[in-house]
């Protein structure tokens, strides 16, 4: 990271703290509809890897040059001693995830075709994550909270609109990606009111607003948020912060899984927001990143470096 890319304003250890969910992802590609009656079906790759939505976030935005601190809790197996070494290889500070032997750490098997994907979660060490994981100065360690996957978070989520109104109060920056909700409720009472950017993808910003339309779901939720950014895909992504309204189309690559495309967004877009950059700018680099990760499987595989991502826009851009 160049030195005019550093983080200004702060005199904190972090740029981003991060309390969330912390598994691995088995990710199977090929023909995988299964197909029930005892019948054995063959699958074209296996790949383990490091998952979970806060944690690629935190991933991605180490790389692009934030400091960050993770809170978490895994089982003492495996597993969960992967997800610590991964979050360590990524540059991210992981002396606060509490390892318990009494738990599993959870575990997503993701059944990925070429142009979709399906998610069967095992919650382990993830519902036993809390406001207590915490420690008691968390809110003056950082100057950026996030947010991810609340719906996953059982044990902490009825504490976050506490700890967001913590986080303010204490000079923090607040953002939310809730991903999805398996329930379908979209229950999230008390979680905009002290947030400042809020980044989920089309189908989950129309769920949450309870609009149909991506242009209706934008003007509600931007009544109640500073900085709605939703993420399209392979229309690229859109900013919009009062009147003002950006976007930025997607970059062309060729994709083999999608799977922490959207985290890797947010760390690269956050990374750029936090250092002032313009909208259009910070859609850009995330945009960049989020493309550059579908190139490999794996959340955390393929994500870049800001200099990789600056390098990356300046190849693609229109001549």
């Amino acid at each position: 990271m160049g030195a005019n890319n550093t983080p200004r304003g702060s005199k904190r250890p972090y740029d981003v703290i991060v309390i969330g969910e912390l598994n691995v992802d088995i990710i199977l590609r090929g023909d995988v509809a299964p197909r029930f009656g005892q019948a054995e079906k063959l699958v074209d790759d296996l790949e383990l890897c490091a998952g979970s939505s806060a944690a690629i976030f935190a991933a991605s935005a180490s790389k692009m040059g934030l400091r960050v601190l993770y809170i978490s809790v895994v089982g003492d197996d495996v597993l969960g001693h992967y997800m610590l070494a991964a979050l360590r290889g990524a540059g991210v500070d992981a002396s606060r995830v509490r390892v318990d032997a009494t738990l599993k750490t959870g575990a997503t098997v993701v059944l990925a075709k070429a142009d979709d994907r399906a998610m069967l979660t095992y919650l382990g060490s993830i519902s036993a994550v809390s406001a207590r994981d915490l420690p008691a100065d968390w809110a003056s360690l950082a100057r950026h909270f996030h947010v991810a996957s609340p719906f996953l978070l059982s044990a902490l989520r009825p504490d976050l609109p506490r700890l967001m109104a913590e986080a303010k109060s204490a000079g923090m920056t607040v953002s939310l990606d809730t991903n999805w909700d398996p329930d379908e409720t979209w229950s999230l009472e008390g979680f905009f009111e002290f947030l400042d950017l809020f980044m989920p993808n089309d189908a989950e910003l129309r769920a949450i607003s309870g609009c149909d339309n991506l242009e209706e779901a934008l003007a509600t939720m931007a009544t109640r948020v500073p900085l709605v950014v939703v993420k399209l895909g392979a229309e690229g992504a859109l900013a919009v912060r009062g009147q003002e309204r950006v976007h930025a189309p997607a970059y062309p690559v060729k994709v083999i899984s999608t799977t922490g495309a959207g985290d890797t967004f947010d760390g690269a877009f956050l990374a750029a927001w936090l250092r002032g950059k313009s909208l259009q700018r910070c859609l850009e680099l995330g945009n960049a990143a989020g493309a550059l990760t579908t190139t490999q499987v794996g959340g955390f595989n393929g994500q870049p470096t800001w200099e990789e991502a600056e390098r990356f826009i300046a190849l693609h851009r229109p001549t």
